[in-house]
């Protein structure tokens, strides 16, 4: 049976490279590689770099680049529909930051029948502190408008039905990491080390880390704006408290001259605010509910598939 890795590749030849020599070693004759060359121009993925590793696989060219986490989903729709006898599939980056010697921890949940995915939760980081207080300010957020928690990036081993579930999922092509989420699969979570990368430097600077994570947002659109919307009636209701409370304490010489308007008149700017972003959210969410949910065939993305000749 094929133990499949997919990893998307972007202007990464000479890490991708190593990448596929260190997943033969770890893995062995059984590996079966599909490397999703994300529209790479100057340092395309070459099959070659595949026979080199000993390594049997695909290098899948995209028309253009999409992103990882798009080429991911070809990668992931690739391998349900084309590749068969899978044991495994495994999904990673290509930079070395996820160690192939790490995968053999990965999979082992994989051997409950109550686990449907192992995510990689990162043990160790070395980021900006930038990035480090940005990350714990998006987890806040993101539990707090979704109302689940979100610790975990690429880095992932599904069974071959995890594979087929995410593969029609529409949302798998907005943030793979939020469809793993929302597939109601079942989850084992997995403490992980971070390498370091084989060579370069990301390709993703702390714009695109804030958009990617924001993302993640997209995948539950619904929640989202339902608690943004109670959130605002709450407010709402407050101001009408508040203004009934500056109308009796007007109405009993306890406020002080010109404090009786100006506290009026915001709480009424605040209401009618709140108020329409209240019906805004209640709005959006009836037309996230009833819209239907469009298709994505990934073989509009492909150019070439390409097959390693070893």
């Amino acid at each position: 049976m094929k133990r499949v890795v997919i990893t998307p590749v972007y202007e990464d030849a000479v890490a991708s490279a190593r990448l596929f020599k260190e997943l033969r070693t770890a893995l062995g004759d059984t590996l079966f590689i599909v490397a999703v060359d994300d529209g790479s121009v100057r340092e395309p993925v070459d099959p070659a770099s595949l026979a080199a590793a000993q390594a049997d696989g695909v290098v899948i060219r995209l028309r253009r680049n999409v992103g990882h986490q798009r080429a991911i989903a070809v990668g992931l729709s690739y391998v349900a529909r084309e590749v068969d006898d899978v044991e495994f599939v495994v999904v990673m980056d290509s930079d070395g930051e996820d160690l192939p010697a790490t995968i053999a921890e990965l999979i082992k949940p994989l051997q409950s029948p109550d686990v449907d995915v192992v995510v990689a939760q990162r043990r160790n980081r070395v980021e900006s502190l930038r990035f480090r207080i940005f990350y714990q300010f998006y987890k806040r957020l993101f539990s707090a408008l979704s109302g689940r928690e979100i610790s975990f990036g690429n880095f992932m081993a599904l069974k071959p039905s995890a594979v087929a579930r995410l593969a029609a999922m529409q949302e798998l092509w907005v943030h793979v990491a939020a469809s793993v989420l929302a597939s109601k699969l079942r989850v084992a979570v997995c403490p992980i080390d971070r390498g370091p990368r084989y060579a370069g430097t990301s390709k993703m600077n702390f714009v695109g880390l804030a958009l990617h994570g924001f993302r993640a947002l997209m995948v539950f659109a619904d929640d989202v704006l339902m608690r943004v919307g109670i959130a605002s009636a709450c407010i709402a209701a407050l101001t009408v408290i508040g203004g009934i409370v500056a109308i009796l304490l007007k109405l009993n010489d306890y406020a002080t001259p010109g404090w009786f308007s100006v506290a009026l008149g915001v709480l009424a700017i605040v209401f009618l605010q709140t108020g329409a972003l209240t019906l805004m959210s209640l709005m959006l969410t009836g037309v996230v509910r009833s819209g239907s949910v469009a298709t994505t065939d990934y073989r509009e993305f492909i150019d070439q598939v390409l097959r390693a000749a070893r």
